[in-house]
């Protein structure tokens, strides 16, 4: 005998991974009310899902803005599930390859939102090297891999951006952010000193599917006093955008 899976669903289960998916999409802001109005609950019901969801970490707020994003539980369930995708299995060999070639760590990111987050790693062999980042998320303005991530969306998408965050202290000036984005978006590689800690420089270039779209960034870190810029633009550029390319068509891209 068999049924409808239908059949066997949890309504309260159901909504909560609405909920989920809701908070995957920031327009408009993930906001209480927002979020009772796209899912046609009421704010209370909302509240208390939330409430659940941010006890286990699957959910976090943001103090004064009211908005809620994906908690750090989440992003680590969800990169269990991503361990055994095609997009870490794809990118880990040639990884292995980059970090042998330039004995340095390099990291494949995906965006999350309007941060970058760190999947998958391979470690360099050096004495001297940088924290670990997998698991780990940060502003995409901080880092080359989100900077070429976002470097194909608009002004108008990065002023509403600036928007939602108010105006925090960490917020880096608008223009001159617009024409960094600009010139990597012209170039195709990203290059960022500092952002992730006193001395870190980070090179990133994306990888795109069958249909053109970014769906990843390679990402090569190291401290700066390695890092220097003959060798970023005479070595590491040049391998991490073969090892992009090499990726790319993995996933049915193709240059006309």
């Amino acid at each position: 005998m068999t049924r409808d899976k239908s059949t066997y669903s949890v309504q309260t289960v159901e909504k909560a991974l609405d909920l989920l998916e809701a908070l995957t999409d920031e327009t408009p802001p993930p906001t209480l009310p927002n979020l009772a109005e796209r899912l046609g609950l009421s704010r209370n019901k909302v509240f208390r899902l939330l409430a659940t969801l941010e006890s286990r970490g699957l959910v976090e707020r943001e103090e004064g803005s009211g908005v809620y994003r994906i908690g750090l539980s989440s992003v680590a369930l969800a990169q269990r599930f991503i361990s055994s995708a095609s997009l870490i299995k794809h990118a880990h060999p040639v990884m292995e390859e980059l970090a042998r070639k330039h004995d340095e760590a390099i990291y494949l990111t995906v965006l999350l939102g309007d941060e970058v987050l760190f999947l998958d790693m391979v470690d360099s062999l050096q004495n001297v090297k940088t924290t670990p980042m997998v698991g780990k998320r940060f502003p995409f303005f901080t880092n080359a891999a989100g900077k070429v991530l976002k470097a194909l969306e608009s002004q108008e998408l990065l002023e509403k951006l600036f928007k939602r965050r108010g105006r925090r202290k960490d917020l880096p000036d608008l223009a001159a952010l617009g024409s960094e984005l600009h010139a990597i978006r012209e170039k195709g590689v990203a290059v960022d000193q500092g952002g992730l800690g006193e001395g870190v420089v980070s090179v990133a270039v994306t990888i795109r599917d069958y249909a053109g779209k970014v769906i990843c960034a390679l990402a090569m870190m190291g401290p700066s006093f390695r890092m220097l810029t003959d060798r970023i633009e005479n070595e590491i550029i040049p391998s991490l955008q073969e090892g992009a390319e090499v990726l790319s068509m993995k996933f049915g891209y193709a240059r006309f």
